[in-house]
């Protein structure tokens, strides 16, 4: 039978539930289990989809199109497995569900209400993603903090599954804070154990208790004190101290015992964890020499999380090439033609990511022509390769007002146009082209030499295209279409192949690295920084 594994928060938000919830993923998966991950997030928009990356960060894409939390990204870089659209599920996606539902009689005229119309619509994704799987265990995340109003039904849905399928079948981790006050030079307890008696007022007993602190807790006492406030095992009492290095994580949980807590409390049978791999990974990383510099230019770049997944990937490249990679977060509305020079010197290489809107694309613009006059290597990736598309038109080709359709309708030269059957009118939320779609490459190009193939899949989240009237005009000009869908209607990938390192996608291949297998072309990107500063 699957098991089940809740991980709860408390005291603050923030406090690293998906890291604890991807480590331990990774740690029973090296075990021999096959483990699913899913997150529970309380807010009401049915996707992050629409929502402001400022305030929510990245939108991770599963690979069969499911639009989701950031924290997806996590549970896939530690797990390595594909998750799917069972495993992000919002308060605004459980209502369109079920008024959905009631809209049609399913209710036969009942009453709906939140038990138990609601919490059995959180149990069916809890459910589903373990079935869709086919795993051994599934470990649920749920985001906000115990007592927020908004995730009530999500805790009361989990306090149902844990009695439907028993104890020796369901586990409770609860992630809080144990602060550390430097005037008396001591951990405090007391915010847990209000947590934890909140969480206990809901009905959830936890099993586990997770300590996410800054400072080591040297006075052991502290967790003694939470086991007996708090009703649980002491060896189940478990510091989780801020580290320097994410992936580490996994190591220092483990050294707490915590993937044999959960295999004892949860009645399993396995081998210990193999973590070789995964400890001669940490060691690559602490014991880089070199350095390399990678500028991110983007209209985000305020706030890292919007570009999550890009920085995490080219740091995966970073460790396989044995260097650091120092992020350059370079603001793209700032860089004009005329300061372009002083804005992105120093570079080694350059990454122009995703995003929407009209906002600091002229900047981007300036950035790629840079890149491009400069041999700099350069990665486009969605945005960034529309991007690559109109500096091409406007430089080589002569077509001094190309443009995409999204940022100026009125260009007589819409390089970058809809997708086929689509248009402003229609509505932005899961509308894009999303998921996996498949991409022939062209022999003898930098794609193939990258992927050392000639046929890939990849995740894009995208509604524009590369406008097939442009292709004669642009390759003539030195542009080179690299990558087509399997019916050649849609251009997928453009390079320069003759220069070093210069890639536009349209798809998002940083959704596809992880740390102990970094993606081809953010290694090939790497690559060529190095070569740069030789």
């Amino acid at each position: 039978m699957t098991k089940y594994i809740f991980v709860t928060g408390g005291v603050v938000s923030g406090l690293g539930k998906g890291i604890t919830a991807a480590s331990l993923g990774r740690l029973l998966k090296q075990r021999g289990l096959k483990v699913a991950s899913q997150k529970l997030d309380p807010y009401i928009n049915v996707d992050p989809g629409t929502m402001s990356p400022f305030q929510h960060g990245e939108v991770y894409v599963t690979e069969d199109g499911a639009e989701t939390d950031l924290d997806l990204g996590h549970y896939e870089r530690f797990i390595d497995e594909d998750l799917n659209r069972y495993s992000n599920l919002t308060t605004g996606k459980v209502y369109s569900n079920v008024i959905a539902s009631e809209r049609k009689g399913e209710y036969l005229g009942n009453t709906v209400q939140i038990i138990p119309h609601i919490t059995d619509e959180i149990k069916r994704f809890i459910y589903n993603v373990g079935s869709h799987s086919n795993a051994d265990i599934v470990i649920t995340e749920v985001g906000g903090t115990t007592g927020d109003i908004e995730s009530q039904p999500f805790i009361e849905a989990i306090r149902q599954v844990g009695n439907e399928v028993g104890k020796e079948n369901s586990l409770y981790i609860h992630v809080t804070l144990v602060p550390y006050l430097k005037a008396s030079g001591e951990h405090k307890s007391k915010p847990t154990q209000h947590s934890v008696k909140e969480l206990q007022g809901m009905g959830i007993s936890p099993d586990i208790i997770v300590l996410r602190t800054d400072e080591p807790i040297e006075d052991k006492s502290v967790l003694s004190k939470i086991s007996h406030f708090c009703n649980v095992k002491e060896d189940c009492v478990i510091e989780n101290l801020t580290l320097p290095i994410l992936y580490e994580a996994p190591l220092m949980l483990e050294r707490s015992g915590i993937s044999d807590i959960v295999i004892r409390e949860l009645h399993l049978d396995c081998p210990k964890p193999d973590l070789t791999e995964w400890s001669n990974l940490v060691e690559s990383i602490k014991n880089s020499e070199k350095e390399t510099v990678i500028g991110i230019v983007g209209k985000y770049v305020k706030f890292h999380d919007a570009y999550l997944s890009v920085a995490e990937a080219v740091r995966h490249a970073g460790f396989a090439n044995h260097t650091k990679i120092d992020l350059k977060w370079i603001d793209s509305e700032a860089i004009t033609d005329d300061n372009a020079a002083e804005m992105l010197k120093g570079l080694d290489g350059m990454i122009v990511p995703g995003g929407f809107g009209t906002r600091g694309v002229e900047g981007m613009i300036c950035a790629c022509r840079y890149a491009r006059e400069n041999n700099l290597p350069y990665l486009g990736i969605c945005l960034g390769m529309q991007i690559t598309v109109i500096e091409a038109a406007r430089s080589l080709a002569g077509l001094a007002d190309a443009n995409s359709n999204e940022f100026d309708p009125d260009s007589s030269n819409k390089v970058i146009d809809f997708m086929p059957g689509q248009s402003d009118e229609i509505d932005k939320g899961g509308t894009l082209r999303l998921g996996a779609y498949p991409c022939n490459i062209i022999p003898g190009t930098t794609m193939e030499k990258c992927y050392n193939a000639t046929f890939i899949s990849e995740r894009h989240r995208h509604r524009y295209e590369f406008n097939n009237d442009y292709r004669e005009i642009l390759e003539a000009k030195g542009l080179t279409l690299s990558g087509f869908s399997p019916d050649k209607l849609l251009v997928e990938t453009v390079e320069y192949t003759d220069k070093p390192f210069f890639v536009g996608v349209q798809y998002h291949p940083e959704f596809k690295s992880r740390p102990n297998k970094p993606h081809p072309l953010f290694m090939g990107l790497v690559k060529a920084a190095i070569e740069s500063t030789k």
